[in-house]
């Protein structure tokens, strides 16, 4: 019985170092050495090249000619499951939220230098509806939900006086930046692991939605948020 402990103790802990390292070169966009690993990790680099060599054997990181390490194509399934997740807790969340305002909401993601809606639920209760396709996309400098994606996105030395007051309050708006005429409001949503930039949007003709709705879309993020962390429930 001991021995089987401290083998899953020792699984645990690979498991965990070989996570730890995955996030690391993801987050690198110029790569990571098995030694730049090792230290980040506070492991010998041999031990980083033998979890960097199993997550290549995954397909989810390779070394490219300068022997460094950077995401691979596996990390694509790996992102489509997690959008399926967070899509699937959103919908229900969004659609309550676009009746009780009376206006077409959003979720959207950061995904190249783009905000991409993820899901959009346009109010059954309201006498016009402003509508825009699944998948479209619009810069992260742009609009409400732009700022709001960025927010959450590590500090940088370059970042705008409007990103750090989207930062600030939690919140970011706009007004006729993507869709001319339309006012904007985005909340990111607080993602467990941060892996994932994702805000619910709220897009209107009416400047006084905005303030209106903003303690609704506040508690639907909220809520999402949370969802995400308790997993489905019975």
């Amino acid at each position: 019985m001991a021995a089987a402990a401290g083998t899953s103790t020792g699984g645990a802990q690979t498991l965990a170092r070989g996570l730890s390292a995955l996030k690391a070169v993801v987050a690198t966009p110029d790569g990571l050495s098995a030694q730049e690993v090792g230290d980040l990790l506070g492991v010998h680099r041999t031990i980083a090249y033998r979890l960097l060599t199993t997550l290549a054997d995954a397909g989810l990181v390779s070394r490219g000619p300068d022997g460094k390490f950077r995401g691979a194509v596996g990390l694509l399934q790996l992102t489509a499951g997690a959008y399926n997740t967070l899509r699937a807790a959103a919908v229900p969340i969004l659609r309550r939220l676009a009746n009780e305002v009376g206006s077409t909401v959003s979720l959207l993601v950061a995904e190249n230098g783009e905000a991409v809606a993820l899901a959009v639920v346009e109010s059954e209760t309201s006498r016009y509806r402003i509508v825009f396709a699944e998948g479209s996309t619009h810069p992260l400098d742009r609009g409400a939900a732009g700022h709001a994606l960025s927010s959450s996105l590590p500090e940088a030395p370059g970042d705008s006086d409007r990103l750090r007051k989207a930062r600030a309050q939690g919140y970011a708006t706009s007004f006729a930046e993507v869709e001319p005429g339309a006012y904007g409001l985005a909340v990111p949503i607080p993602y467990p692991d941060h892996s994932v930039a994702a805000c619910i949007n709220l897009i209107t003709y009416r400047e006084e939605l905005v303030e209106q709705a903003l303690p609704a879309v506040l508690a639907a993020a909220a809520e999402l948020g949370r969802a995400l962390v308790e997993g489905p429930q019975n």
